[in-house]
């Protein structure tokens, strides 16, 4: 089915590179975020389901 719609469609190589493109940039954009987080906020967030505020 898919393979209809690219070979009818014009440039369709464009579409296909361009959502490579995309998924790989947002890819590493998100890695580099988990990388550079702060460690301190990343195990208080880890924690916060489990720990009992209410006092």
């Amino acid at each position: 089915m898919f393979r209809q719609f690219i070979d009818k469609s014009t440039d369709a190589d464009v579409y296909l590179i361009t959502s490579l493109g995309i998924f790989f940039v947002f890819f590493v954009i998100v890695t580099a975020l988990l990388f550079t987080m702060n460690k301190k906020h990343l195990s208080y967030m880890s924690e916060l389901p489990l720990t009992d505020t209410k006092e």
